[in-house]
């Protein structure tokens, strides 16, 4: 990131500075110090007093800071006339018309055009154009748009006397920053991008050609002994390009250029540490919200980065105030709210991590029926070794947050997890139970009582953990119990919800629990086997398979129930969000269905018959509505055969129970 240069000025450049300071007004020190105070009072009551205006009266300070900055434009007009400048597009405030914004692309960067920015007249109308944007954010802050854009583009009618300098390039780039935020909060993307990158180019050209710490606007009506130090002036600057950077990167958001949205924000978060100016749970909510672009790009070291960041940071926010502390003061209360709150969320971006380093990794190693690969496994393994290696360089390359303070604390969290994919059961397993652990937070705020949605979509990705470490187990019975973990969360939770308000979700743990139980069947079935080998099933093998088969339908039928009328019509054509599900649910059915164990014909015949029923569903439904053939394509396939098949089975049995009879 470009520095600006910190030099030590000289007896001789200070003293030309005040000189300037004194005679760029022309006029007595008395005159101009009733200016500047008239400055620092509006600047007063537009950042302090105006936090404790009434709620009936909100922009009270406000509005009496507008007066004071017409006077100071008033008094500075004046000044120009007693001294007979001719007046360049200065007119009083409120004789002109709203100017329209330049499309990008046509906006002037200042360099080299007009006078030099150490001109009196360049100078006096840099002070005009600041006094037009301070009011402009007034205008803006008391949600006066269209005035506020007046004066911001007054101010940019008046920048165009000026060359950038180190005089007036602060305000050049504070006017265009403000213009993209009104631009972009009317949902005009494209024309505060115009602006922003202008402030963004301003910024990096002054950089290249000069370098030294520019006057800030505020000075331009400071008294000789207030002036900023180099450093302070330095930080000023810096910190209206970050601002800079952080806009345009909500813009590029907004414009759908994910990337580009995401170097801007990582570069804003680091320059904030930097320059120290942050509020540390802000930061970090900011920084983990980061984390997950990261992350769904794979990019899992720089998702890691943020988070340990994220975690180190917020803890700079302090402790979390204990519940006596909350009950005896209303500000305490709102503090550990926030904390915990905020806390809570960090939390489950860190399980959204350890689930899809998981998930990745699974989908990496898994063979064509959803099985490891050993294979696959062993030839990553060996390449391990220099993936490894690339990690460190990978790190140095990175954008690192932190600073002395904090750097060796984030590097610490960062390696109790690792950013590379694991390749077995105890790698997972170290991934697995971080996620577990901030699923753990996560509930401590986000309780059923209160955070109903919130906390069930814990327990979901909980679950989810689950199933993506039991792909790693070579032991099924192992393997078994973690989808029976699953079933013990879940279950409870989905036979209590109430369908009338929470009909979405209930549906979603209805499909879920169908499908566990389902895999859970499929497991017990293998297990028993390879124990068995050639012999058949016991009683009580065949009565666990059974069981979970019919938990497996029972919720599948559930899930189909909840997609019908009150009156309990199945409906004709299914919704888009609803559409798959609602087929592999019938498609499952008929395979469960199928599936069952029983020593009565009579039992196997019904239960062929409904599982050629719901085959013939998935195949009927399709043939009337062809557009839903491409969400099921292999259920499809598979049904058509069953409905040629199913019924040749199903009259051998009934010819078989005739002649038994």
């Amino acid at each position: 990131m470009a520095v600006v240069q910190q030099k030590e000025p000289s007896c001789d450049s200070c003293s030309q500075t005040r000189k300037k300071k004194t005679n760029m007004a022309s006029v007595s020190s008395d005159e101009w110090r009733t200016v500047c105070d008239k400055f620092t009072n509006a600047q007063n009551l537009t950042v302090v007093e105006s936090r404790n205006d009434p709620e009936n009266d909100p922009f009270r300070s406000k509005y009496k800071a507008r007066e004071l900055l017409r006077e100071i434009h008033c008094s500075l007009k004046s000044f120009e006339a007693g001294e007979g400048e001719a007046e360049r597009g200065g007119e009083e405030i409120g004789d002109q018309r709203p100017i329209e914004p330049p499309v990008d692309g046509q906006l002037e960067d200042g360099f080299g055009q007009g006078f030099s920015g150490d001109s009196p007249a360049g100078l006096r109308a840099a002070k005009l154009g600041a006094v037009e944007y301070y009011l402009g954010v007034n205008h803006v802050d008391t949600e006066e748009l269209s005035a506020g854009q007046e004066h911001l583009m007054n101010c940019m009618k008046l920048l165009e006397r000026c060359r950038v300098s180190s005089e007036n390039v602060s305000l050049f780039i504070h006017v265009r920053n403000q213009l993209g935020i009104l631009w972009a909060g009317r949902d005009e993307t494209e024309t505060a991008q115009g602006f922003l990158e202008t402030a963004e180019s301003i910024y990096q050209r002054y950089i290249k050609e000069d370098g030294s710490p520019p006057t800030d606007m505020a000075e331009y009506f400071t008294t000789e002994e207030k002036l900023l130090t180099h450093q302070e002036r330095t930080k000023r600057f810096e910190l209206a390009y970050t601002h800079t950077m952080y806009y345009l990167a909500q813009v590029y958001k907004n414009l759908g250029e994910t990337e580009r949205a995401a170097t801007y924000c990582h570069s804003t978060l680091q320059r904030q540490l930097q320059l120290n100016q942050y509020s540390p749970m802000e930061w970090a909510l900011n920084a983990a919200t980061l984390s997950q672009y990261y992350i769904t790009k794979g990019r899992y070291m720089e998702g890691r980065h943020c988070l340990s960041a994220a975690t180190v940071i917020s803890g700079l926010a302090g402790e979390v105030p204990s519940e006596a502390a909350a009950q005896e003061s209303e500000t305490e209360s709102e503090r550990r709210e926030q904390l915990m709150q905020k806390r809570a969320e960090i939390a489950r971006c860190w399980i959204k991590y350890c689930l899809n380093v998981l998930q990745d990794s699974k989908k990496l190693l898994e063979d064509s029926i959803g099985e490891l690969d050993t294979d696959r496994q062993e030839e990553l393994k060996r390449a391990r070794r220099r993936e490894e290696e690339e990690e460190e360089k990978g790190r140095k390359s990175a954008l690192l947050f932190g600073s002395e303070d904090t750097f060796d604390s984030i590097v610490s969290l960062e390696e109790k997890v690792r950013c590379l994919l694991p390749l077995d059961f105890a790698e997972a397993r170290a991934v697995f139970l971080v996620g577990q652990n901030y699923v753990t937070q996560a509930k401590e705020y986000f309780q059923m009582d209160g955070y109903v949605t919130d906390h069930i979509e814990i327990l979901q990705d909980h679950s989810a953990l689950f199933r993506a470490l039991a792909f790693f187990e070579e032991d099924l019975e192992r393997r078994c119990k973690m989808h029976k973990r699953r079933v013990d969360m879940l279950e409870p939770i989905c036979n209590d919800l109430n369908s009338r308000y929470y009909l979405m979700i209930r549906r979603q743990m209805m499909f879920e629990l169908a499908e566990i139980y389902n895999e859970m069947m499929d497991l017990k079935l293998t297990l028993a086997n390879r124990q068995a080998d050639t012999q058949s099933l016991d009683n009580h093998t065949i009565k666990k398979f059974n069981h979970l088969c019919s938990a497996s339908a029972k919720y599948f039928q559930m899930f189909l129930d909840s997609l019908c009328s009150p009156e309990g019509k199945i409906p004709e054509h299914l919704e888009e969000e609803v559409l798959r599900p609602a087929l592999v649910a019938r498609f499952r059915l008929a395979r469960l269905h199928s599936r069952l164990i029983s020593s009565s014909p009579s039992v196997q015949l019904e239960n062929l018959d409904k599982s050629l029923e719901n085959y013939k569903y998935v195949v009927q439904y399709c043939e009337a509505h062809p557009e839903a053939k491409a969400t099921v394509e292999t259920e499809l396939e598979l049904s058509t055969e069953m409905v040629g098949l199913l019924p040749l089975k199903i009259n051998r049995l009934k010819a078989k129970m005739t002649a038994n009879n």
